[in-house]
């Protein structure tokens, strides 16, 4: 029981000194992992996939990317510096990239590293839909969602150890099934959900810096619903999923249009 309780208080005890404002969420997150420590392994990982992909340069297509890359960057620097935050971004290097291959998927990196496939271009069909998805990949490195993912894992972990103490008087087929529940209501009762806030918290911050870039945020609707139209294959429910599903998806981004549009005002007209 001890070592139980030794277990649950260096968890609280991390909870309580790992928590820090996101200047684009405005809420406390929790954090283990610095920048100092996440960006060098986070730049290297993203220099040896593009050693090991086809990067396309010099098109049309890549030169979109880089362009609507460099308005988003440029959105995001003014919104923090805006908000006495201008420090925010120092650690970051900016890399876009246009990568050949036909899944229909774009991510960024921690600290600024961006990729689009061209399988997503005949989604996004012109420089609104690329913003869309540009500015929702980025966002979720600007809210820190990788490191808090990595940070929640752990204490998912952190638990499982102290469900292994609180049972190991018991038989080890009782330490089996507690471990079984307890993997299972951990997964869909906190990660699953934390997961899918991610998603919704990074379409928010993704509207508002396409809007500040200046580009309609309500163009991301009608991109959500092309992306919705070309899923093929059977879906889980949604609290099996690690994103919303598509209809709540675009009912939520419907609801925050007017309040992204509302910030961008403050910094930049947004075209019609």
């Amino acid at each position: 029981m001890k070592k139980y309780i030794i277990i649950l208080s260096i968890g609280a005890l991390a909870i309580v000194i790992s928590c820090a404002t996101n200047p684009f969420t405005g809420k406390k997150s929790l954090n283990f992992v610095s920048n100092s420590e996440l960006f060098p392994s986070s730049f290297q990982q993203y220099g040896t996939f593009l050693k090991e992909n086809k990067v396309i340069s010099g098109t049309a297509d890549a030169k979109r990317v880089g362009a609507v890359g460099i308005k988003i960057k440029a959105a995001a620097e003014r919104w923090l510096k805006a908000n006495g935050q201008a420090e925010y971004l120092k650690e970051y290097q900016w890399e876009y990239n246009l990568i050949e291959n036909k899944e229909v998927n774009a991510w960024c990196m921690p600290g600024g590293k961006i990729v689009v496939y061209t399988g997503i271009l005949p989604i996004t069909k012109d420089e609104a839909g690329l913003a869309t998805v540009m500015g929702h990949e980025v966002s979720h490195a600007l809210a820190n969602h990788g490191a808090q993912r990595m940070s929640a894992a752990q204490l998912q972990q952190i638990g499982a150890v102290g469900v292994a103490l609180a049972t190991g008087n018991q038989s080890d087929d009782k330490q089996k099934m507690w471990q079984e529940y307890y993997g299972i209501g951990s997964q869909v009762g906190v990660m699953l959900p934390f997961s899918r806030s991610h998603e919704t918290e990074a379409d928010k911050i993704g509207l508002t810096l396409m809007a500040i870039a200046g580009y309609n945020p309500e163009q991301a609707i009608t991109f959500w619903e092309r992306m919705a139209a070309n899923a093929t294959g059977n879906k889980p429910p949604e609290f099996l999923s690690t994103h919303p599903a598509d209809a709540t998806r675009i009912a939520n981004l419907k609801k925050l249009i007017p309040e992204a549009k509302a910030e961008a005002l403050k910094y930049v007209v947004i075209s019609k």
